[in-house]
């Protein structure tokens, strides 16, 4: 089968909605290629040191790549897709130089080269994302393995806006604790809750690929008994006072639409954990948290990327 590779160069803003965009248009897989990668050690399963290639990213900005079968239909949804992606400047988001380019690949191409941009990464004190293809040995008795099989349309769980609400699961969930994951995309985050030894998950996305995608990674890492994911809109329909922790890791933008829901839903003492944030929205969103009932006990920045963890008071 023939795709049709659509790249994008943009900005870390917008990588989020850019993502949206191209997955509600039928995009069959997502990569990211930011120059930010070619700054890191980076170990191979062995203990090598190994090097990305500077070829393969941009000077500046971001480049997001998606990959659309080639059908009677092709120039239609890329036209559609640039529309919706200048559209982006209506809400105030940054869409950089926005130079989108098109090529042909074969599906056998893709399906082996994305895979160089996933490798096992430790992205916190305890957790460590690895693909289901790689063999990685803990290196200590305590480590929690995440293994992840993104499928063609979802990130790899080493996004920083991921990274951070890790970070903050680890320092917010206690054993027992009920947690509800709000736009779930790979399942990554209740997987992590569950790990955590949270008693009851509840894992919500608008996207039915995504729940699909999410309940496959939730079997993988065996905490189906604890995970529950539905398509859901955001916090509509969850019974007051039923969680411990919240967690979403979406848009600003979203996050100021529910924050009334959440300190509904979050009992008292309880924590709300927000990414997906760009440093610009900092304010916004914790003046909205602030005025739902919350307490900003802790704000992470990572790149460009902002998380807050806030206390229902």
């Amino acid at each position: 089968m023939k795709w049709s590779e659509i790249s994008i160069h943009t900005t870390n803003e917008a990588i989020e909605p850019i993502s949206h965009i191209l997955h509600e248009a039928g995009a069959s897989g997502v990569v990211i290629e930011d120059p930010f990668e070619l700054t890191k050690e980076r170990e191979d399963q062995f203990g090598e040191i190994y090097q990305l290639n500077p070829d393969d990213y941009p000077e500046e900005g971001v480049i997001v790549k998606a990959y659309l079968p080639v059908n009677s239909f092709l120039g239609e949804t890329v036209e559609a897709i640039k529309d919706s992606i200048n559209n982006l400047i209506l809400f105030n988001i940054d869409i950089g130089l926005n130079k989108v380019t098109i090529s042909e690949v074969n599906e056998e191409e893709w399906a082996t080269a994305w895979k160089k941009y996933y490798n096992p990464v430790k992205i916190s004190e305890k957790f460590t994302i690895v693909p289901t293809w790689e063999i990685y040995n803990p290196v200590s008795s305590d480590e929690l393995i995440i293994e992840l099989d993104p499928g063609m349309a979802f990130g790899t769980g080493t996004h920083p806006t991921t990274v951070m609400c890790i970070q903050a699961l680890e320092r917010t969930v206690r054993p027992g604790d009920r947690v509800i994951d709000v736009g779930t995309g790979s399942g990554v985050l209740s997987i992590a809750a569950a790990m955590l030894r949270a008693e009851d998950v509840r894992a919500f996305d608008l996207d039915e690929v995504a729940v699909t995608q999410a309940k496959l990674n939730i079997k993988l890492n065996k905490v189906h008994n604890k995970v529950n994911v539905s398509q859901n809109n955001l916090l509509d329909g969850v019974e007051e006072g039923s969680a411990d922790v919240i967690v979403a890791n979406i848009l600003a933008e979203v996050i100021l639409r529910f924050t009334d829901d959440a300190a509904r839903i979050v009992k008292p003492g309880g924590y709300f954990i927000t990414s997906g944030i760009i440093q610009q929205k900092k304010d916004q969103v914790k003046e909205a948290l602030v005025s739902s009932g919350f307490e900003i006990t802790e704000t992470i920045l990572m790149e460009d990327w902002v998380a807050i963890i806030s206390k229902r008071v």
